[in-house]
């Protein structure tokens, strides 16, 4: 079954389109000329992207927190001129019905999505402020999160570990400012801070890569490359250089509790260093490494040890359209061993109405004894497919109806308890605003 899962992986998710021609990377720095509306649905949008206040490049390299996506990516959401700001916003709502097979299966309903507001100035010449928001209404799902076969991570009553479920994001997903200074064309130095924000390790966060922000289910691979995106405390330094970045932080390694709703304080008792390069349009690269200091509630004297490495390959396809890939790496190194995990994913927009999308994974976790709890290391897989068909509604406003279905894969000692290697599947309607 994992060969067939991993075979089928590579057929569906890295098979490519023809690439675009090379665009100029340096286009014009003027933020006003983006107010009055929402960004272009064309695929090259992040071509005439305002400049980012980070450094000499397009602000549609900015992704989550302060990491970057390749500068090709598609720059969606309104944007205004209020005074001297420029202020952006963006809403995804989506409303899901979740089915997984099996003994250790469920099904039900939720929603989950983001809601997103920025505001950025000018501070004279050379200084630049940026604040963001960003809001979700996950803990509206109730606090063990919706069904996800082989997902593991945080608690949903402070005593029992969630198993074969993806826990519920926080309402408060980030409150962040970031100042910058530019000392040439080429270089600048920013410091980031957020309660909460996400420090610098990993990808961007999956629901702010376009080869994943399509799909509403979350990878099992999160709590490797990404977790840290909702950090109860973060301060970074970073220093830009031309089209490369180098960056720190200091941030409190423990996850989220089981209330939702709250704003967490805490130590800034982890590190975390990432260098980032992005060589022209269509890459983005990273490397990254955290020192995180006592990361589950649960098992409050472990600490962990991640390295991650990513890949990210985006390119216009016609007039309205792109194709996204992610492939990362992650290691989780913990007192008794070390947990590898993988990940790749594509997403594929041939116009503006449709998006087919497509995740394989494999991790190597304790997580999944029956009943919760640390047992033996097991390696798992799961492949993912789906579509989304949208309908604009005007300028503001998408809706779309999609569905997706999950192949998972385990090992021959988990099938009793799974029901050999069990299937899953997601149908959803989203409403997009600003996006």
């Amino acid at each position: 079954m994992r060969t067939l899962l991993l075979t089928a992986a590579a057929a569906a998710v890295l098979s490519s389109p023809a690439l675009a021609a090379e665009a100029d990377p340096h286009a014009g720095h003027d933020m006003g000329a983006m107010a009055g509306g929402q960004e272009g649905e064309t695929a090259d949008a992040g071509m005439s992207a305002p400049p980012s206040l980070l450094g000499d490049y397009r602000m549609s390299r900015d992704a989550s927190g302060t990491s970057w996506q390749p500068d090709a990516s598609h720059h969606g959401g309104r944007h205004d001129m209020v005074g001297d700001w420029l202020v952006m916003s963006h809403l995804t709502v989506n409303a899901v019905y979740d089915w997984q097979d099996g003994p250790r299966g469920d099904e039900r309903g939720f929603v989950s999505g983001m809601a997103m507001i920025s505001a950025r100035r000018w501070l004279g010449d050379d200084d630049s402020l940026a604040l963001r928001g960003m809001f979700s209404p996950d803990p509206l799902m109730g606090k063990e999160g919706y069904p996800l076969l082989l997902a593991a991570g945080e608690t949903a009553d402070g005593t029992t570990p969630l198993v074969d479920r993806q826990h519920p994001h926080d309402f408060v997903m980030e409150l962040s400012a970031t100042w910058a200074h530019r000392f040439t064309e080429q270089d600048s130095l920013f410091l980031y801070g957020g309660l909460p924000g996400e420090p610098a390790f990993g990808p961007p966060a999956f629901m702010h890569r376009l080869s994943a922000m399509d799909s509403p289910e979350a990878p099992i691979s999160h709590h490797w490359m990404d977790s840290t995106h909702i950090t109860f405390g973060v301060l970074t330094a970073g220093w830009v250089h031309d089209d490369w970045k180098v960056e720190i932080s200091r941030f409190r390694g423990r996850e989220p509790d089981e209330d939702r709703w709250d704003i967490e304080t805490g130590a800034l008792d982890s590190t975390s260093a990432r260098i980032s390069f992005n060589p022209n349009d269509y890459w983005s690269l990273q490397a990254s490494w955290a020192e995180v200091k006592s990361p589950e509630a649960l098992d409050p004297h472990e600490d962990e040890r991640r390295w991650s490495v990513s890949a990210i390959y985006t390119v216009p396809v016609g007039d309205h359209g792109w194709w996204s890939t992610t492939l990362a790496w992650a290691m989780k190194q913990k007192d008794h061993h070390d947990l590898p995990a993988w990940a790749v994913e594509s997403a594929y927009r041939p116009n503006a109405d449709w998006t087919l999308f497509a995740r394989a994974e494999q991790i190597d976790t304790d997580e999944l004894t029956p009943g919760g709890g640390h047992g033996p290391v097991e390696t798992v897989a799961k492949l993912s497919v789906g579509a989304i068909r949208d309908w604009r509604v005007d300028d503001n406003v998408t809706l779309g109806l999609g569905a997706l279905y999950t192949f998972n894969a385990v090992p021959s000692d988990l099938e009793p308890s799974y029901g050999g290697d069990p299937q899953g599947a997601m149908v959803f309607a989203r409403l997009k605003v600003g996006g």
